[in-house]
């Protein structure tokens, strides 16, 4: 249990990187649309590697030919309504204000679930039966709903509302992109593929998405700098690789205990701790005030008693 609590946060640690890279992007100049894109432009060939390496790459190719459509449209939804979202909110807001409003995926995901059914067998045979809205999540949730009403109300003090407005919608989009595409994705693979083949796959099918986002990127602000190439490449090593292999390496361990693998998966309220840390006291971002250090708290416990509530 030790050795999953500690991969959960170093986990959470490299998960950081994404908030506090793309707002130093955006701070030294760099333009979102490039951030967004170069992140699954530079994962795709090291998925593709570790495909290769573990011989499970003709599986994946196989079934994207089957359904080449479904790929493409949820892989876009899960990746790519997710992340160019999440980064352009980076450019009206900091890093710890992002990544504190980006736990509202968790309320999204639970409002999703009636989307979904699940499959039950009987003396009939199988029944497919809509799932329902997790009550208990959801009074949970309202906890970190009111944290993030905390850490906004006081950030459009120093902005105008609508420039707050605007830095919260696209978070929330992102956030129930990335639930609503990943089960679709789910669904789609039917538990044909493991968890690493549907990444790259998803990553492979949402190129389409990031070669237009990178086109506009071309032909509004022109190529990306070194510096800003260098960055989204630490990003996608450190968040999209790194980060992921540690999860779900952590939540492999506990798998067949309920209440451990909600310990675990309530150590993602770290990236928020570890964003403020990073943001402030090494790129210097503004510092969250007691009102919002008391949203982000609130945002931090909701998250640790909705992991309970799910064992």
């Amino acid at each position: 249990m030790t050795k999953a609590f500690i991969l959960g946060i170093l986990a959470s640690f490299f998960f950081a990187f994404t908030f506090i890279l793309n707002r130093q992007i955006d701070i030294s100049g760099g333009s979102w649309l490039w951030s967004s894109s170069l992140r699954y432009i530079f994962t795709l060939p090291i998925l593709l590697i570790i495909m290769i390496i573990k011989n499970q790459l003709f599986d994946v190719l196989k079934d994207i030919t089957e359904k080449p459509i479904r790929w493409v449209v949820w892989s876009t939804v899960g990746f790519g309504l997710f992340y160019a979202p999440l980064t352009f909110a980076s450019t009206y807001g900091e890093s710890w204000l992002v990544a504190g409003t980006w736990q509202i995926t968790i309320i999204a995901g639970a409002l999703l679930t009636p989307l979904f059914f699940k499959s039950i067998n009987t003396e009939n045979g199988v029944v497919k039966i809509r799932n329902k809205i997790p009550k208990k999540v959801l009074l949970m949730s309202s906890i970190i709903l009111l944290g993030i009403f905390l850490m906004q109300i006081q950030h459009a003090k120093d902005i105008s509302i609508t420039k707050s407005f605007i830095g919260i919608i696209p978070v929330i989009i992102a956030a129930f992109s990335y639930p609503l595409g990943n089960r679709k994705m789910i669904e789609v693979c039917n538990n044909k593929l493991n968890t690493f083949q549907r990444v790259f796959g998803m990553t492979l099918c949402s190129m389409p998405f990031w070669i237009i986002i990178s086109s506009f990127g071309m032909s509004f602000v022109g190529l990306p700098s070194n510096g800003q190439v260098f960055q989204s490449l630490i990003v996608a090593v450190f968040s999209g690789i790194i980060a992921t292999i540690l999860f779900f390496k952590a939540t492999d361990i506990v798998s067949d205990n309920t209440y451990r693998l909600a310990i675990v998966e309530s150590t993602q309220s770290g990236e928020v701790i570890f964003t403020i840390l990073a943001g402030v006291f090494i790129f210097h971002d503004k510092s969250p005030t007691f009102i919002s250090l008391l949203g982000i708290m609130m945002v931090i416990i909701g998250m640790i008693l909705n992991s309970l509530i799910k064992s």
